[in-house]
């Protein structure tokens, strides 16, 4: 009998299944909408997300580095920048760095690929929950920011940047998106050292280079474990934990950031519990152009590498280049302790010196009245004030007598004020201002630069952007005409009083320094060893000054020379620096070379973009430089200018040449040195020519000037790692053609009669200058 097959009814799909099923749909589905919203953000769909970083941005990843400045001797003497950042290797950090680094800020930073999975699920859980603990960014989301600019209105230009909330995810899809990449182009070490190299510290130091020299004077690599947490902490809000404005925030920050390096086994608990307690230890200064080395020569070498930089397609505040200049860190800090030590002293002297009394004087020594209110017409404050009161003389009054808190220089230091910025004018107005350069003949290269007294009260240069008037220090160039005209260093002329007519009908009769005329013959080397202005007088009247002018070009004086008689005393304004370089001529056997500070320039990459050689000139003969050289020696013998200071106060033995000058009134001072291989000039005076000591046994050159190269040279010459010669001045191969023996020269050769009778009976009708 056969037997019916029972058939299964089939059951229908229970509840749950569906809910799967539609969750499944919706996950993947999500997914999907997900892929496709990544990819659109990455195209810029429509123009709706704003513009991506393009691939040539994420292959070389720019951000703004400063400049470096670099000494002869390899030491950093500044930066140029908008952001102070500068790049290190990852070799450079310490591993506590690193440890602290990841224990605080992502300790998954090794397995993930750019985006964390369980940090973004806990963002998201808190956001649910209104309990948020943290953030959910990666380390290279970070470098992806910071990097690639992804919230500036260049990138976020969409149409849906601007609706609230969803201009907020599409910035992190961006970041998302980069940090992948960067992922994929770069190796976790390379991430993690351009985060450190880009992120902001604070303090006006970006990257943990600057950082670590910021707030604790080290090199990354020095670090110590503690150290590295401060700096870690600052990372959350560079403000709120700064160890200089927030000490107990910064410390409790930074011992929050040990303890998740003791969490994650960085660190033991034993040197967590010996370290915690202890305050911060911070040697705090920020980079600017106020301070540290050289500050009048960085600046004064940004105004030729910003022209630089603008003719050969560079941003010399963003660029990363490494400026390598002539200047020897050593010589630059000796120049700069020898200003300060003299100028020190001589300002106490002429505080005591004019006490009671204003020391802007006319040329009979009374006080120019109303000096002040036309000087601060010069400043910037009162420009501003004019401006903003379309000329109101009351309003302009009112606020430049009125008082208001500012610092003040003093050689003990700065000083908190109240003080109105009138009479601030007229406090600064009573300090003395000087200028130094050293150079090495031979190449031009600048080695030592101090533009005046102090940069962050005074930012006028007095090396290459002030000029006065040289007095007797512009002889040199009058005796080197002569040498070249027949006349030689023995060559003898009566000290008596010379008349020079004029184009206008008078007479020019200078007079010597003490009024007084010898009637003794002088050598012409005596006569310059001692600032004779009579002897002075007779060689421009024989030659004229036109051939004074021609000289003093061919050796590099760039600034306007009047051709009058007087120019033999100095009565055109020069610079410091051309004077240095027309001094140098003497030393490099009668070739200028001119003063040059900056000999290569590389990328940020190490490559050498530009380098720079000095321009030169043939502007004497060997014999003639030599001569000269001989000459100037003597102020440095019994007798000279120079010989007391030098041999007696600095003990300085070895061979130089020097001269000092001092112009009327005593309103600047100068002396120049020669050796081998350094020759140096060095300015004092007033910042108004009516500023000056009232005599000249304070305000001569050998007094107010020459005590600094004196005092350099001695610390020069006492450091051994320099490679300052002593040695005599080489003489030329070629005999020379004149006897130096002046007692042998003038055996038996009478004086030439007709100088006395020349000059001798010329009226005295003006006296225009008394120059030394």
């Amino acid at each position: 009998m056969a037997t019916r097959q029972k058939t299964v009814e089939p059951q229908p799909k229970s509840y749950f299944s569906k809910i799967a099923s539609t969750l499944w749909m919706l996950l993947i589905g999500g997914f999907v909408a997900f892929i496709i919203y990544l990819y659109a953000v990455s195209i810029n769909f429509l123009n709706l997300f704003g513009e991506m970083p393009n691939l040539r941005t994420l292959e070389n990843p720019k951000s703004e580095l400063a400049s470096e400045l670099y000494s002869a001797d390899n030491e950093v003497l500044g930066k140029y920048f908008r952001e102070n950042r500068s790049p290190v290797d990852y070799e450079d950090l310490p591993d506590n760095l690193v440890n602290a680094l990841v224990a605080t800020e992502d300790i998954r930073f090794e397995e993930h690929a750019g985006i964390d999975p369980q940090a973004m699920l806990r963002v998201a859980g808190g956001i649910l929950t209104g309990n948020r603990k943290g953030g959910g960014s990666t380390l290279t989301q970070q470098v992806a920011k910071n990097l690639f600019d992804t919230r500036s209105d260049e990138l976020n230009n969409g149409v849906l940047n601007d609706v609230p909330g969803l201009g907020m995810l599409i910035l992190k899809t961006k970041e998302w998106i980069m940090a992948v990449k960067l992922e994929r182009s770069y190796t976790k070490r390379e991430i993690l050292t351009m985060y450190l190299n880009t992120v902001d510290f604070g303090s006006n130091a970006f990257g943990i280079k600057v950082a670590a020299k910021t707030f604790f004077d080290k090199k990354p690599q020095d670090l110590k474990v503690q150290e590295s947490a401060v700096l870690v902490g600052l990372l959350k809000a560079p403000t709120a934990f700064s160890p200089k404005f927030n000490p107990e925030n910064s410390k409790r920050r930074r011992n929050v950031v040990m303890s998740q390096m003791v969490k994650y086994g960085y660190m033991s608990e034993e040197e967590y519990n010996s370290l915690k307690d202890k305050d911060i230890d911070l040697d705090y200064r920020v980079e600017s152009q106020n301070v540290g080395l050289a500050p009048y020569f960085r600046t004064e070498a940004s105004k030729f590498l910003l022209q630089w930089c603008r003719e050969n397609g560079y941003d010399l505040y963003a660029d990363g280049l490494k400026i390598y200049t002539t200047i020897d860190s050593r010589m630059q800090k000796y120049a700069e302790q020898a200003m300060a030590e003299h100028m020190k002293g001589q300002q106490k002297l002429f505080f005591e010196h004019w006490k009671g009394r204003n020391p802007w004087v006319d040329r009979d020594n009374k006080e120019i009245k109303n000096f002040p209110e036309v000087a601060i017409k010069r400043t910037e404050r009162y420009r501003r004030l004019n401006e903003r009161f379309d000329g109101n003389q009351d309003s302009i009054n009112y606020y430049l007598n009125k008082k208001i808190p500012m610092t003040i220089f003093g050689w003990d230091g700065e000083k908190e004020v109240v003080m109105s910025p009138m009479d601030s004018l007229k406090y600064y107005k009573h300090f003395l201002q000087a200028g130094f350069m050293a150079m090495e003949p031979q190449t031009g290269h600048i080695k030592a630069w101090v533009g005046g007294i102090n940069y962050k009260h005074f930012k006028y240069d007095h090396v290459k952007q002030g000029v006065r008037q040289p007095g007797s220090t512009f002889k040199p160039f009058l005796y080197t005409s002569a040498i070249e005209n027949g006349y030689y260093p023995c060559y003898e002329v009566i000290d008596t009083q010379v008349c020079v007519p004029l184009p206008d009908g008078n007479m020019w009769c200078p007079k010597n320094s003490d009024n007084k005329f010898s009637g003794k013959k002088y050598t012409l080397r005596h006569a310059l060893a001692e600032s004779v202005n009579s002897v002075s007088a007779y060689l421009v009247n024989k030659l004229g000054p036109e051939t004074l002018v021609q000289t003093a070009k061919r050796m590099g004086i760039s600034s306007p020379l009047d051709p009058t008689p007087s120019l033999a005393l100095g009565t055109s304004d020069v610079s410091l620096y051309d004077m240095v370089g027309a001094y140098g001529t003497f030393v490099n056997g009668g070739t200028w070379v001119e003063p040059n500070f900056i000999t290569r320039i590389e990328d940020k990459h190490g490559n050498v973009i530009a380098e720079f050689a000095p321009k030169t000139v043939e502007a004497l003969s060997e014999e003639t430089a030599y001569l000269m050289v001989h000459m100037l020696k003597a102020a440095a013998e019994p007798g000279g200018t120079a010989y007391y200071g030098l041999r007696h106060r600095n003990g300085l033995k070895n061979e130089i040449g020097a001269k000092t000058g001092t112009t009327q009134n005593q309103s600047d001072a100068w002396f120049m040195g020669l050796t081998p291989n350094l020759v140096v000039g060095t300015w004092v005076g007033g910042e108004d020519r009516s500023i000056h000591f009232r005599t000249i046994a304070l305000g001569q050159g050998n007094k107010l000037a020459m005590p600094v190269y004196g005092s350099f040279m001695q610390k020069v010459y006492a450091d051994k790692t320099l490679d300052i010669s002593k040695d005599a001045f080489p003489k030329p191969l070629a005999p020379l053609s004149v006897e130096l023996d002046c007692a042998k020269y003038n055996q038996g050769i009478p004086v030439d009669s007709s100088q006395q009778d020349e000059f001798l009976n010329m009226p005295t009708e003006i006296d225009l200058d008394a120059e030394i």
